[in-house]
This record gives C-alpha cells, structure tokens and sequence, in this order.
C-alpha cells in the first residue's frame, strides 16, 4: 500500500525555514559575484578598443556589485513560503533596493556617455570648436536624463507604498490647483531646465568659450543643470544661472571662430613720423609669429585733440589670449621705439613765456573789462 505524500516546497523539510533561507541567501550571493567577477573580466578584454563599452563597463563596476546580489537574494526571498515571518517586508525592502540600484545604474550609463564623448572629441586641442559644440550638448542633454532617470526611479520607490498610492488617488481631484502651485514654486528650477535644453540646442555658449559677463573677462569652465561656472582671467570662478545667458546680453569671443582683432592706443605729438612707425609696426607684429597670425596689422591715425593725435594699431591673432599679450607686446616695444628715436614727439604741452612788460593802458582796460563782468 502506497502512501500519497503531498507536494511540498524545498524548504518544508528542513526545521529551521529561515536559516535555510539564509544559507540559500549566501550561496545565491556568491554565485551571483563569481559570475560577475567572470563577465567583468571577459567584457574588460573584449571592449579595450570600444570607447563607449569600456566606459561603460567602468561605470557599471559598482552598481553591478550590489545590483546582480540583489537580484537573486529578490529571487530566494521570492520562492520562500509566504508565511515565513517577516517575508513580505523582507521582500518590499529588497525590492526598493533592487530599484534605487537600477536607478543608480541608469544614471552612470548616462555618464558613460558622456565620457565616451569627451574622449572622441578633447578640448586640449588647436582647433577644438566642433569639441567644444558636442561637449556642451553632451553634458546638458546627460543632466537633463540624469535627473529624468533620478524622477523615475523616486517615483517607483515611493509606489511600492500603499500608503502614497492612496495619497495620491485622494488628492487626484485637486491635482490642478497643486500642479498649478508647484509650477510657480518651482519655476526659477524649471526655467533653468529649460535655459539648459534651449543652450544645448541652440549653444550661444559652449564650454570653453571666452566671454564677457557682467563686466568680466573669463571663459566657460562648467555648464551644470541650473548654473554656468565662468572661469575668470584671475582665478575666481563667477556662478551664473543659466536663464541669464538666454535672458540678458553677453559677449562670446568664440562664438564662430577664435580668431580676434586687438587694438593698441597711442597719444603722440603731432610731429611724430607715421611712416616710420607703421614699418616699426611690422617689424614688431613679423618678431612675434608666435601671437600674430599674419592677418592685419595696421597703424591709423584714429583721433586728434588740440594737443596731440591718438593712433590706432590693429594686430590679429589666432585667440583672445594671444591677442592680449601681442596688445601688450606691442605697445611696450612702440612706447620703446619712440622714446628712443623720437623723445620730442610724445606728448606734450606747450607753453609761450613771453619776458615783454605790458603796457600800463592795456593793463587799465584790461581790468575795467573784467570789473565790467557780471559775478559768477
């Protein structure tokens, strides 16, 4: 006579169902990281000359380190009996864990790309214009996903809660007049969100371009989700928000090209040779290769005073910062020139001394025309 044995789970037959569990647990685990310690090592090797892959590898070390664990402890606690004790937390709190993990892996994909980018396309170059375009696309399109990818994930963990899923339902009715408020609270983060999409798209600035911004001569060192960073000249850093490139006028040195156009002032006497200086010109502008780039380099004559005469030196160069030190160059060695060839023709004020004593009825008229004079 054969006895029916009923059918059973493969933890019904052991005494102990939560040591079980756990030891099933920790064998999962070290299965689980001996497969990713595999896979790592295979994927490492095969994506040495893929740019994308092997930044993406890299990225996803870490959340893979937690995430492939928690996956196959989701597994065991999913095949445990559901009256164990304390199941079903166990299982809620591991499934939020599960999805902040997953959240955490999205964002670094996005970063791999990112980096991806800027390694096809560095900044440390001559010619770096179509680097600096794709760069600062790439890094306000990857904030914009970064914190789409960091909504989502919230939102899935704070649903798992039946508690907010009922809040939610209950103020579904007022959801208008909410949205409404948020919006207004929210909108100096929203209108910065939306600055960084129009400049990603449209780009009136990009990293690395030189500007001119409140007054300041700086250039474009990071351009985050709400803000820029203006490196200026002296080592401090201006915060800018983003609306404000979109809103109000700046300057961009680099906006097609970094090639400028430097001006150089002097004032001179009248009788200064403009031939001689124009040749002193070239020769400095031809001793400079360096910061010149063989454009323009021209003397005029831009102004005159009843004193002296103001010229105007034009010279070119390759970017803003060969321009200054060629301005600064040339005007040292123009200064030079004519102090050492022409001294009488800097500026200079005049002044007739005459030693004649007046005569005594031009005196007398003299001081009863200014008698005659009304008060001040």
């Amino acid at each position: 006579m054969q006895l029916a044995i009923p059918s059973a789970t493969w933890l019904d037959t052991v005494p102990l169902p939560w040591l079980s569990t756990l030891v099933v647990a920790i064998i999962a685990v070290g299965i689980t990281l001996l497969i990713r310690w595999v896979g790592l090592v295979i994927l490492r090797r095969l994506t040495k000359s893929l740019v994308f892959t092997r930044q993406l590898v890299l990225r996803s070390e870490q959340p893979t380190l937690w995430l492939m664990p928690l996956l196959a402890l989701q597994a065991v606690w999913t095949s445990a009996p559901d009256d164990l004790r304390l199941i079903e937390t166990v299982r809620h709190v591991n499934g939020m864990l599960v999805v902040a993990v997953v959240t955490w892996l999205g964002i670094q994909c996005v970063l791999a790309l990112g980096d991806a980018m800027a390694i096809r396309h560095p900044l440390d170059i001559e010619d770096n214009l179509h680097a600096r375009r794709i760069q600062t696309q790439v890094k306000v399109l990857v904030r914009c996903l970064n914190v789409l990818v960091l909504i989502f994930g919230t939102g899935l963990v704070l649903m798992s809660f039946p508690a907010v899923r009922q809040i939610g339902a209950s103020l579904l009715a007022s959801a208008g007049l909410a949205g409404l408020a948020a919006g207004f609270a929210a909108k100096p983060v929203l209108g910065n969100l939306i600055a960084g999409l129009q400049i990603a798209i449209s780009q009136p600035i990009r990293l690395d371009d030189v500007v001119i911004v409140e007054g300041e001569w700086g250039r474009i060192e990071e351009i985050s989700g709400t803000y820029v960073v203006v490196k200026i000249w002296d080592e401090r850093r201006m915060v800018v928000p983003l609306q404000y490139f979109i809103e109000k006028p700046f300057q961009n040195w680099t906006r097609s090209t970094s090639s400028l156009i430097g001006s150089v002032f002097l004032w001179v006497d009248f009788s200064v040779p403009l031939e001689a200086l124009r040749e002193e010109a070239q020769r400095v502008c031809q001793d400079i290769p360096q910061l010149w780039d063989g454009r323009v380099c021209v003397l005029q004559v831009s102004d005159t005073s009843e004193k002296s005469m103001q010229l105007r030196i034009l010279l070119s160069s390759a970017d803003s910062s060969r321009s200054w030190d060629a301005r600064c160059h040339m005007r040292e060695r123009m200064i030079g020139f004519i102090n050492q060839n022409y001294p009488e023709c800097l500026p200079q004020v005049r002044a007739e001394v005459s030693t004649k004593t007046p005569h005594p009825e031009a005196v007398s008229s003299e001081n009863a025309e200014v008698a005659r004079q009304p008060p001040v």
